[in-house]
């Protein structure tokens, strides 16, 4: 790993164990955004074990600071939602650039690894494609099974939506995870209805 690359990861994970929200994972607590980044990492790594440098920034920095914008702040329902992703979007692009600036990275580099962040060009890019197969498959080992139980009534849905963002590659990653019995068969359901 080259000497920039590693000083970006130090920041970025600095940055995030700022997180004052926590996730436990076999019984120990971590920053929870700190947590889910080196979680998306070693993904992208999982999936592409060749991903090029500017993809393994942008998977170590995708949600940064996301606890500085609350859900909360914004009106409840959809459009309240997706207001509030879009905006979140932003200022995780922003504050991952200022950090790679920092660091020594071109300009051409930062917006590369904005352009991931923000998702673009998704379905034709194939490293943003890479991401959020990533993206899917941290929720799905990480957060799934304390999400589904509080939404049983729309998690068939929000799995099909997330499935499918995802590819055939991502899709077989996803069904090699192990679930509980009723999780197991909300994923299957779900995946039914894109097949």
């Amino acid at each position: 790993m080259n000497n920039k690359l590693q000083q970006a990861f130090d920041l970025f994970d600095a940055y995030n164990k700022k997180d004052p929200n926590q996730i436990t994972w076999n019984g120990e607590s971590f920053p929870q955004e700190y947590f889910l980044a080196i979680k998306l990492y070693d993904w992208v790594r999982q999936l592409d074990p060749e991903a090029d440098e500017m993809l393994l920034l942008a998977s170590r920095c995708q949600h940064i600071g996301r606890w500085e914008i609350p859900r909360e702040q914004y009106a409840p329902g959809r459009e309240g939602y997706l207001k509030w992703r879009k905006e979140l979007a932003s200022y995780h692009a922003n504050k991952a650039g200022e950090i790679l600036k920092e660091v020594g990275y071109s300009t051409d580099q930062v917006h590369a690894v904005e352009d991931m962040i923000l998702k673009k060009k998704i379905k034709v890019n194939s490293a943003v494609q890479t991401m959020e197969n990533a993206l899917c498959l941290v929720f799905l080992a990480y957060q799934y099974e304390e999400f589904y139980p509080k939404h049983r009534d729309k998690i068939v849905n929000i799995l099909k939506k997330s499935l499918l963002k995802m590819d055939a590659h991502g899709h077989r990653f996803a069904l090699s995870l192990s679930y509980d019995a009723e999780g197991e068969v909300y994923i299957k359901e779900a995946l039914n209805l894109i097949r």
